[in-house]
């Protein structure tokens, strides 16, 4: 099944497709990904002795590292320069994330670590290509080294690509994704606005009852298949050294391509909510809600199964696609403040009491609709109704 993702980021976007792989291409692949592991594993063995002795180690030494290594190593040589010299960029920059991690003194949890060796049976190859390194020809993706790659083109792309990022994912498909430049379209003015609060009983609800996303449970739907999986897996398992079974890596790969297909059930609701809520509505209030905390409470699955971020994301980068005005809002407080007068509870309201009630103006309303009302409010939209209409020709106010 072919697969075609868009991922918006700033000025520039990825448009994925599955490949077609034969046993020669595919053997070339890992080959390539062979010589450039073992450049990353040079890299953090350089990097981690030059820590050690007091030494500088960025990109510029380790590229002198690696002209050295082609010289003398005749296999390293046979595979290209460009995914290697790539992947050298990409050290660096993993290395300079976490030392300026460590400069700011962020807390270790929100550290990004500093590059590890790659083992050969956990890490999955992945191999970009610069503009001088890959070429698309009758339909074709042609790599340097003589691989010829099928690309399954479920949709053109919108102009030239720049790179290209080959990689295999868990279960053993390869994909082909491509960096190009984002293309806006522009969608007619509504004179609409709308609020999105984040929940666990309901993903999304919105001043909208027609927008309001229901939680689709694709996960629960899915968990007697995962834990028949699981089982398997428990029963097939070897003792510790020991390489695993046939047994158990047929049901480990069954137990991924089941996960693999919640995730797209996911994306795919999330990308399809996101477009309806763009088209239909020129300004968007949406909460800035971060579920990480979700994950030590005991409504961890339920929140894991709604895919708030992943549905947050999609909204985002649909808004920016279509040139919509998206508008974060800080969630602080948002269930406490009244959409009618602004007044706050004097306490934090429990998840169980689902109707807010206001104690200054009396107001009654669901407390998810209210919330979705704040976030209007404190966005500076406003709007002149319940279902955030306003008047034609009426000008967009600025945040708050």
């Amino acid at each position: 099944m072919a697969e075609a993702r868009e991922a918006v980021a700033g000025s520039h976007a990825r448009y994925t497709y599955r490949l077609r792989v034969s046993s020669t291409a595919c053997a070339a692949l890992l080959a390539e990904w062979a010589r450039c592991r073992w450049i990353w594993n040079e890299c953090v063995a350089r990097s981690r002795k030059a820590h050690q002795e007091g030494e500088a180690c960025g990109p510029a030494r380790l590229d002198r590292m690696l002209t050295e290594a082609r010289a003398v190593t005749p296999w390293l040589a046979e595979g290209s320069s460009v995914p290697q010299q790539q992947l050298i960029r990409d050290f660096g920059k993993s290395r300079a994330k976490a030392l300026k991690d460590i400069k700011d003194r962020l807390p270790q949890r929100q550290r990004a670590g500093m590059p590890r060796y790659r083992k050969k049976r956990e890490a999955d190859p992945t191999l970009n290509y610069t503009r001088r390194g890959f070429r698309l020809k009758d339909g074709r993706l042609h790599l340097a080294g003589n691989i010829l790659l099928t690309v399954v083109w479920s949709r053109a792309l919108p102009a030239e690509p720049s790179s290209v990022r080959v990689y295999r994912d868990c279960l053993g498909h390869w994909y082909a994704s491509f960096v190009v430049p984002a293309e806006v379209q522009p969608l007619p003015a509504t004179g609409r606005v709308i609020g999105i609060d984040w929940g666990v009983k309901e993903t999304a609800t919105t001043t909208s009852d027609a927008h309001d996303l229901p939680h689709a449970e694709h996960g629960r739907k899915c968990r007697a298949k995962l834990t028949r999986y699981d089982r398997m897996m428990a029963r097939r398992k070897t003792a510790t050294g020991q390489p695993a079974s046939k047994g158990y890596r047929q049901a480990k790969k069954l137990r991924a391509k089941a996960y693999k297909k919640v995730a797209r059930q996911r994306q795919d609701t999330a990308r399809k909510w996101a477009k309806k809520v763009v088209t239909d509505h020129d300004a968007i209030a949406v909460e800035d809600f971060r579920p990480k905390f979700l994950a030590r409470t005991p409504m961890a699955r339920k929140a894991a199964d709604a895919a708030i971020g992943a549905t947050k994301r999609a909204l985002v980068e649909m808004g920016r696609k279509h040139r919509r005005d998206v508008r974060l809002v800080h969630p602080a407080h948002t269930t406490m403040d009244c959409a009618q007068c602004g007044a706050r509870t004097k306490h934090a309201l429990p998840l169980s009491e689902r109707t807010y009630t206001c104690t200054a103006c009396g107001a009654v309303s669901p407390r998810g609709k209210n919330s979705a009302r704040v976030m209007l409010v404190r966005a500076g939209l406003n709007p002149a109704g319940v279902e955030g209409v306003r008047p034609p020709g009426a000008l967009l106010q600025e945040a708050a």
